[in-house]
């Protein structure tokens, strides 16, 4: 690196360091003279970064903000500290905090050394989070950083998998996306011994391990739809089909993304899909307040509402 882009660098440091710097302040740190700030301030601006300059008592430079996010310069504990917090929030419920998380940790990951990635590790390792409505299946943070490389990269990835009967296989994947309910992590992946595609949940995942060789992309489904597919329907051993007579948007109402589909049937009525292994349960869940319904499929569903129907009856009487 030359002299004089090594001190534009702790130039822009040093400006980030702090709201406002003197000129003859930063000639000082710089061990150059004020012209050759004010020269290294140009070429900052020619690079993007909006420094501004006031005369004057109290004036100075000072980095504005600009219309992009520029690189920031951390120096090692700023990007141990930074590093923490993503993985914390990559794992967290935040609609929409997670994936963005997950995309910054990457970036940041890739270019740590290793000696501030033991850091980040020791620190995540010895803290515990409580957060409101965790769940039980939690995700391995290097696990989301190597799918996240991966499905960036196109290479391939090679996991363990314990599937919803607790058998454990060994899975050959080309992972395209990964989609965070708030809840749980999925991976939207082609499966080369099943020559098809999965929905791979990731806290069911072990020895995830990148390969190394790449694959040619494949003409993929819309990984937010065929995850929601899945963990709506295919999971579960009844699978029901409810039609009810209210709009597909007041229905939406009662029923999260990753708990049912719902499709319109014209401007006042909406089928819903949804799953359950027993179909008594689904039933108080299907029942929604003041509006109609009629059970499509399947018929131990809709028996299901009758023995359900006739039990509350008997218990008003």
């Amino acid at each position: 690196m030359s002299e004089t882009t090594s001190r534009v660098l702790q130039l822009l440091g040093l400006l980030q360091s702090r709201r406002v710097w003197g000129g003859e302040e930063l000639a000082e740190r710089l061990g150059v003279t004020g012209r050759s700030v004010r020269r290294d301030v140009e070429r900052l601006r020619d690079l993007g970064y909006p420094v501004h300059a006031s005369k004057g008592h109290g004036g100075g430079y000072q980095l504005g903000a600009g219309a992009a996010l520029p690189p920031l310069l951390l120096d090692p504990d700023e990007a141990v500290a930074v590093a923490v917090c993503l993985r914390v929030a990559a794992g967290g419920s935040v609609a929409g905090v997670g994936e963005s998380a997950l995309r910054a940790l990457t970036k940041l990951d890739q270019v740590m050394p290793s000696r501030l990635r033991s850091q980040v590790a020791a620190v995540h390792d010895a803290t515990t989070t409580l957060t409101p409505g965790q769940t039980d299946e939690l995700v391995d943070p290097d696990v989301l950083m190597t799918l996240a490389r991966a499905s960036r990269d196109h290479e391939h990835v090679a996991a363990g998998y314990v599937d919803r009967a607790g058998a454990t296989t060994d899975r050959r994947l080309e992972p395209y996306q990964l989609v965070t309910t708030g809840r749980r992590w999925y991976l939207l992946c082609f499966d080369r011994d099943r020559d098809d595609w999965r929905s791979l949940r990731l806290d069911r995942m072990s020895d995830v391990t990148a390969r190394g060789t790449t694959f040619r992309p494949r003409e993929a489904p819309d990984a937010a739809e065929y995850v929601r597919r899945a963990i709506t329907a295919s999971p579960y051993r009844y699978v029901a089909r409810v039609r009810y007579a209210a709009s597909k948007d007041e229905v939406a109402q009662c029923f999260s993304d990753t708990s049912a589909q719902i499709e319109a049937d014209g401007p006042h009525a909406c089928v819903v899909t949804a799953g359950a292994d027993d179909p008594e349960r689904m039933v108080p869940w299907l029942a929604m307040p003041g509006v109609e319904f009629e059970v499509l499929e399947p018929p131990e569903v809709a028996a299901a509402v009758r023995t359900v129907a006739e039990r509350l009856l008997r218990a008003a009487r």
